[in-house]
C-alpha cells in the first residue's frame, strides 16, 4: 500500500538539520518504499502549528508532528492538533504509548494525540529521537490499516 506522509517538527530550538527525531522519522517511512511530501520546522506555538497542519493536509495521508507533546509550557502540539482537528483517535496514542511504557515510565508524561482531519491522520509524535524510534515501531503496525480505514475500506 502506498502512503504519503508529512512531517511537522515543532520546536524553538531546532533546525531541519539538527532535527533527529525527524530525520528519523524520514528515513522510516522511505525505508517502508513510501512518500514524504513535505518535512518543515515550525515554532512551538498553537498558530503556527496549526497552521502548518492545514497547510500540509492535502493529498496526504498521515501527517506526523515531531515534538511539543510534554510538559513544558512551550509544548503545545496536542492544543494545535485540536484546533485543526475534527475526530480524535485515542486508541493510536494509547498503543504508542503502551509500547514506551514497556522501556521507560515517563512515556506515561507524554500528551500525544491522535486526530482525524478528513482523510488526513495526525499523529503527536515526541521530539527526541530514543522516543520517536519506540512510538514509530508501535504505529508502524497499525498505520496502513488506519489509512485503509480513512480511504473507504473496511476492518
Amino acid at each position: 500500500m502506498s502512503l504519503r506522509f508529512v512531517i511537522i517538527t515543532c520546536s524553538d530550538t531546532r533546525t531541519i538539520n539538527e532535527d533527529t527525531a525527524g530525520a528519523y522519522l524520514a528515513g522510516a517511512i522511505l525505508n517502508n518504499d513510501w512518500k514524504l511530501k513535505n518535512h518543515v520546522v515550525v515554532k512551538d506555538n498553537v498558530e503556527d502549528i496549526s497552521a502548518a497542519i492545514i497547510e500540509n493536509d492535502h493529498d496526504v495521508d498521515v501527517i506526523l508532528t515531531c515534538g511539543g507533546t510534554g510538559l513544558s509550557l512551550r509544548d503545545v502540539t496536542p492544543e494545535a492538533t485540536m484546533a485543526v482537528c475534527e475526530r480524535n483517535v485515542p486508541g493510536v496514542a494509547e498503543y504508542m504509548r503502551s509500547e514506551g511504557l514497556r522501556k521507560t515510565p515517563n512515556a506515561a508524561l507524554s500528551r500525544a494525540l491522535c486526530m482525524q482531519r478528513g482523510k488526513t491522520l495526525v499523529v503527536n509524535m515526541p521530539g527526541s529521537l530514543k522516543a520517536a524510534k519506540e512510538n514509530w515501531d508501535a504505529l508502524e503496525q497499525i498505520i496502513e490499516h488506519a489509512v485503509k480505514m480513512m480511504r473507504g475500506g473496511g476492518h
